[in-house]
């Protein structure tokens, strides 16, 4: 098949898988925390039986790592991240803050697209797969074309377990068909929600540009310091057994070592007795020649290899039981090949004046390829360690363990995972070890615990209880005395001839409170008590009315007429409306 009909075939299958997991999407989201927990545990419990055949499939089909650590990783991945994310609540009511009158309630992500590496296929695969459906979120696993098999494995036997426990179609798909063009219409498609990506930087950069939230994890190239005060021959040894398990192919795997002086010569005493193998200047150079490729990337068919190998594919003779091949730099970057992450075991050794010294030595490691993901302090000094962790760009700053174990969890406490953010620094979104909860939208009742400020008229506003009155601006006391009727009708007058009014007339003006009541100043004649007399169609209406004038009409039971350009004060209106008091004249034609 061309190269042009198997990128469209792959195109095709994302497409398609997409769609079957995005209809599986609201299936699942309804799902109770009893059923998840169910599904989850089915497939746990169906995969861990695999994790030796798995390990061996992937490592004929890769030629990377060791088996046996392959199959501790398969069972890290499928018993102890498992054991911790069973107990969490990812389904409804996950967490009440009672102190502050907060619900938190958990929603699924949706389609995770989850990006599978070659150098961790199968445990990865199984991870992503629990984390996934824990979150009720469903999966398509893009893999990497050359670990194709294995993982497509973990995905069929988790798939099974998981309809067998009750998930529907589309809850788990692998692609099998895989093209990088694949791989970007599966990360572009609409019905993506979240990327989890795991891989090379181009492939996480790809992760980062498809307009999705992703997660992705980098190169590591992490740097462990053996402080002087460090118990010098558990501390080779740990570093030793991160360098070689499953031959360095984990990005949290130690690539450098950094020795404080006065403890060098032990330091190097120590790792020869592991299987250490220091570099002549030579062999320095030709070991770099065919590790890494002009790129500065590891050349692909020397990862994951054990050292003897690289050896001999460098033309240099080394012992048979050599684990680790060391090379003694001066400095960090392009002019220092090997000081680069390496995905083999290969460490680059540096010597540092003292602690402050190598403090800055693996901080140049760690912006060369590693910042925020993991570096390693051997110490018993807790104040050095102290200012290790204040001071380094790492996300994770293991103390007397390998990196490679305790950057997942695997020998610290830090939550198990084999996708490990890198934060601000590394470009990531988070520095966190990714577990179910990176998977969830979490929504959040607030009830209200601090009454809003009403806003009032500065006339009613009263303050709150137990809250003291504010100082307010003296008001000028009030005329004595008052104003007059007479002068504050004249004034009313004079306002409203000022607006092209005229005056109100003895027929149609309200009475005055003084005035007596008489047939010849009344607006209409009196109607019995108990019913309110109705003005004749003809009746001109008033000019304009205040609170006094409705009073005056309802102590007289009569009504007031008024027109569309009758001026009506707010308090009469809405006393005359109370008692249906004003007619509407007629509007002129």
């Amino acid at each position: 098949m061309a190269q042009t009909d198997r990128d469209l075939a792959s195109i095709a299958e994302a497409r398609s898988l997409a769609r079957r997991a995005k209809a599986a999407a609201p299936i699942l989201a309804e799902f109770s925390q009893e059923q998840i927990d169910a599904i989850v545990d089915a497939m746990a419990a169906a995969v861990t039986p695999h994790a030796e055949a798995l390990a061996r499939l992937a490592h004929e089909e890769t030629g990377y790592g060791v088996v046996a650590d392959k199959v501790q990783k398969n069972l890290f991945a499928s018993e102890k991240v498992h054991k911790f994310i069973r107990p969490m609540k990812t389904v409804g009511v996950i967490r009440r803050l009672d102190d502050r009158k907060v619900v938190e309630i958990a929603e699924p992500f949706g389609v995770v697209c989850a990006i599978v590496p070659t150098t961790n296929p199968t445990s990865t695969a199984i991870y992503k797969i629990l984390i996934s459906l824990k979150a009720r979120c469903p999966i398509v696993i893009s893999p990497h074309p050359s670990a194709v098999r294995c993982i497509a494995r973990v995905a069929e036997i988790m798939t099974e377990a998981a309809r067998r426990a009750g998930a529907p179609d589309g809850a788990i798909s692998c692609m099998t068909t895989v093209t990088l063009e694949g791989t970007q219409e599966l990360m572009k498609a609409r019905e993506t929600a979240v990327i989890l990506a795991t891989g090379g930087m181009g492939l996480v950069r790809a992760a980062y540009s498809a307009g999705k939230p992703a997660y992705g994890v980098g190169p590591g190239n992490a740097p462990a310091f053996i402080e002087r005060s460090a118990d010098i021959v558990k501390a080779v040894r740990d570093v030793v057994t991160g360098k070689t398990f499953d031959n360095g192919v984990l990005c949290s795997s130690e690539n450098s070592v950094v020795v404080d002086a006065p403890v060098v010569d032990e330091v190097k005493r120590e790792f020869v007795k592991n299987g250490g193998y220091f570099l002549s200047a030579a062999e320095m150079d030709a070991v770099g020649k065919v590790l890494l490729g002009p790129n500065r990337l590891p050349n692909p068919s020397l990862v994951g290899r054990p050292a003897t190998v690289i050896a001999k594919a460098a033309g240099i003779t080394v012992p048979a039981d050599t684990r680790v091949l060391i090379a003694e730099l001066t400095g960090v970057g392009r002019d220092y090949p090997l000081s680069i992450e390496k995905l083999s075991p290969v460490l680059s050794f540096y010597i540092a004046r003292d602690w402050k010294d190598g403090c800055e030595r693996c901080k140049e490691i760690l912006r060369y390829g590693g910042m925020g993901h993991t570096m390693s302090i051997h110490s018993r000094n807790e104040q050095v360690i102290l200012e290790f962790g204040l001071k380094k760009p790492a996300g994770r700053i293991v103390v007397n363990t390998p990196t490679t174990h305790g950057s997942v969890g695997l020998t610290t406490g830090l939550d198990p995972a084999m996708t490990l953010g890198c934060g601000g620094w590394g470009g990531n979104i988070t520095s966190d070890n990714i577990s179910p909860r990176h998977l969830l939208n979490i929504k959040r009742l607030a009830y209200e615990v601090t009454p809003a400020v009403v806003r009032r008229p500065a006339a009613s506003i009263a303050a709150p209880a137990g809250v003291p009155d504010l100082p307010r601006a003296p008001q000028p006391a009030p005329a004595p005395g008052g104003i007059s009727a007479d002068v504050l009708a004249r004034r009313i007058d004079e306002f409203l001839t000022s607006r092209g009014y005229r005056p109100a007339t003895a027929s149609s003006a309200p009475v005055a409170p003084s005035a007596p009541s008489s047939p010849t100043t009344s607006s209409a004649p009196s109607a019995p008590t108990g019913s309110a007399s109705v003005p004749a169609a003809a009746e001109t209406p008033v000019d304009f009315v205040c609170e006094d004038d409705v009073r005056q009409a309802l102590k007289q039971n009569r009504k007031i007429v008024i027109g569309e350009r009758s001026i009506v004060t707010p308090a009469a209106r809405d006393l005359g409306e109370q008692h249906r008091l004003f007619v509407q004249a007629a509007w002129p034609r």
